[in-house]
């Protein structure tokens, strides 16, 4: 007996971001692979894991930093956010300790403070670090359209 064929969607990618605070600071990653700039540590879901879940095993992945999540930022889902096809990421905010390193798909991994933050960032994430530093600052979350 053959398995029933299952209908095709075209659905946009679950994907997580960390935004790894550190000595006042946050860790980005250099990207290895295209698009190419400077990150923030994450990437796609498992299938079967919790987003949480896939967050910190990110994190770990780009940089062997042993995150804890302390907040959910936001979930940012604009169709051109990522050039290789539509993602929908939530972003968390985590704290670590000790000093990041690259690995997985990170050539660099390193602590940048926020009014230093390096050029060029990719996909949106000049964006979402602005609604961090927004969301630091006073509590502000970005709008749901975001």
């Amino acid at each position: 007996m053959t398995e029933p064929e299952r209908p095709k969607y075209r659905n946009p990618v679950p994907t997580v971001d960390v935004i790894v605070e550190r000595n006042g600071g946050v860790v980005l990653i250099r990207r290895r692979n295209p698009p190419y700039g400077w990150a923030l540590p994450g990437g796609f879901v498992d299938y079967g894991e919790p987003l949480w879940a896939a967050a910190v095993r990110e994190a770990h992945e780009e940089t062997g930093l042993q995150v804890e999540l302390t907040a959910l930022l936001h979930v940012y889902s604009r169709p051109d956010r990522d050039p290789r096809h539509h993602t929908v990421s939530t972003v968390f905010v985590g704290r670590a300790t000790g000093e990041p390193r690259a690995a997985d798909d990170a050539a660099e991994a390193r602590v940048f403070p926020l009014d230093g933050l390096p050029l060029p960032l990719a996909f949106d994430h000049a964006e979402i670090l602005a609604d961090y530093i927004r969301f630091r600052r006073d509590g502000t979350r970005p709008p749901p359209e975001r």
